[in-house]
């Protein structure tokens, strides 16, 4: 499969959509090559990138959506995360600042949140984020040889 081509997925913004993009990903990624590794790893981050957008992205909405898109460019896969609801770039100016969160002494004192955009970083290749009509989070990752 030379040709560039992508495929777009729009879904309610709720948690029981998110197996729909995973197998969506896993689809698109395996007939580009991607081993079952990779796929997972680029599955978490997806997840990661949806998950922000179902519970922060329309506070008090009940018809938000979600598109996510897969495209094949000449080097890399590029997936994007987009929503039109409320952002969160303002709480992230610096992508490279962000790191792992503290470690509690206990993992009964952990606190849940606060690892996506870490895990899309330590996952993927690059990630960035647009704040324009809501946020997109772009993931890329190269093709493999």
């Amino acid at each position: 499969m030379n040709e560039d081509y992508q495929v777009t997925l729009t879904i309610p913004a709720e948690a029981d959509y998110l197996d729909l993009v995973r197998l969506s990903l896993y689809g698109f990624a395996h007939r580009l090559g991607y081993s079952y590794e990779e796929i997972e790893d680029m599955k978490v981050a997806v997840s990661e990138a949806c998950t922000n957008a179902v519970l922060h992205a329309y506070p008090g909405e009940r018809d938000g959506r979600i598109t996510i898109s897969y495209e094949k460019r000449p080097n890399e896969l590029e997936i994007r995360i987009k929503d039109r609801g409320a952002g969160f770039a303002e709480a992230v100016p610096q992508l490279s600042q962000v790191r792992l969160p503290e470690r509690p002494a206990s993992i009964h004192e952990w606190e849940p949140g606060g690892m996506g955009i870490y895990l899309m970083r330590a996952l993927m290749d690059d990630v960035e984020i647009a704040q324009e009509e809501g946020t997109e989070i772009i993931l890329k990752k190269r093709l493999p040889n």
